[in-house]
């Protein structure tokens, strides 16, 4: 499948070379780079080289890299500890609307991703309902 890229779109222009990057790594499907609003020293990107706002509007190629280069960047930035994240649309906090995947190291409390997990109790009838009625 071919690229297919946005004019306007960020992510894009850094792909094509238009707005310059600190490009760690690239490949036909995927572009890492490091952040320039860093959480901590070494945060990076991964992007598909397709534009699609939402993780399931992804062709399944451009997603299948993303992980394995994430994985990569993680070991060669040598952190214990890191976060990687992924966000889909405005109000699950993604900026900038083409899939990406931040590789953020986390070298103490104060730096690197901090989040809340306003967990609930589960309501097992709804689960087991929900479970059933998913179909892949």
């Amino acid at each position: 499948m071919a690229s297919k890229l946005a004019a306007e779109c960020i992510f894009c222009k850094i792909i094509r070379g238009e707005i310059p990057s600190f490009k760690i790594h690239e490949t036909t499907h995927s572009f890492a780079f490091f952040d320039i609003g860093p959480l901590s020293d070494g945060h990076a990107l991964v992007i598909p080289k397709y534009h699609a706002e939402k993780m399931h509007e992804l062709p399944d190629e451009y997603l299948a890299e993303a992980m394995p280069i994430a994985k990569k960047i993680a070991a060669a930035l040598g952190s214990e500890n890191y976060n990687i994240l992924q966000n889909n649309g405005r109000l699950a906090h993604q900026e900038v609307p083409h899939v990406h995947f931040h590789v953020i190291p986390k070298p103490n409390e104060k730096e690197g991703l901090t989040i809340g997990w306003p967990a609930k109790k589960a309501d097992f009838d709804r689960l087991k309902e929900r479970a059933a009625n998913i179909k892949l």
